[in-house]
């Protein structure tokens, strides 16, 4: 989908595209081959701090869910590996994600939220206390980096302090 939306309509050259193959039958696995990919790729140890990445793009879901991972999952609790594996339960699927140690380190995060569906979400995540296990959108919190909402009019109408953009 990204190759499609995004990728293929940009000068990339195909090997500084990294896809994660979350299609393996061992997502451990994949999720393992992935860091190290990472870490390849940034010349960096796999074992150790994670890259700081320029920009990550994500989306939110209407239960609040970024990057896969979703509310109450346990790759929300993940402190050491950046990619992991990520049963979801309530939706039979397993996932594969980029965890917080690695998103968070991001100079820029950009958030891309659209629809109605999201508004209740939305205003949860921006002007409701804190609950990153029930709203794991919350747990995007960049140590030094840009966090930037981009929201339509349909997902911002809920909120109680809204700012018009032109």
């Amino acid at each position: 989908m990204a190759r499609a939306a995004l990728l293929c309509r940009v000068p990339i050259p195909a090997g500084q595209i990294h896809r994660m193959a979350a299609e393996r039958d061992d997502r451990d696995v994949a999720a393992r081959d992935y860091q190290d990919t990472i870490a390849r790729t940034f010349g960096v140890p796999p074992d150790g701090d994670p890259p700081v990445l320029d920009l990550v793009l994500l989306g939110m879901g209407a239960d609040g869910h970024t990057a896969s991972l979703f509310p109450h999952t346990e790759a929300l609790l993940e402190t050491r590996r950046w990619v992991a594996r990520n049963p979801v339960p309530n939706l039979k699927a397993d996932r594969m994600t980029m965890t917080l140690p690695l998103l968070n380190r991001a100079r820029t995060l950009l958030f891309l939220v659209a629809g109605d569906d999201k508004a209740e979400a939305l205003r949860d995540v921006l002007e409701g206390p804190p609950d990153p296990e029930r709203l794991p959108s919350q747990a995007i919190r960049p140590a030094e980096g840009l966090l930037v909402w981009l929201v339509d009019e349909a997902a911002a109408s809920k909120l109680e302090h809204r700012e018009r953009q032109p």
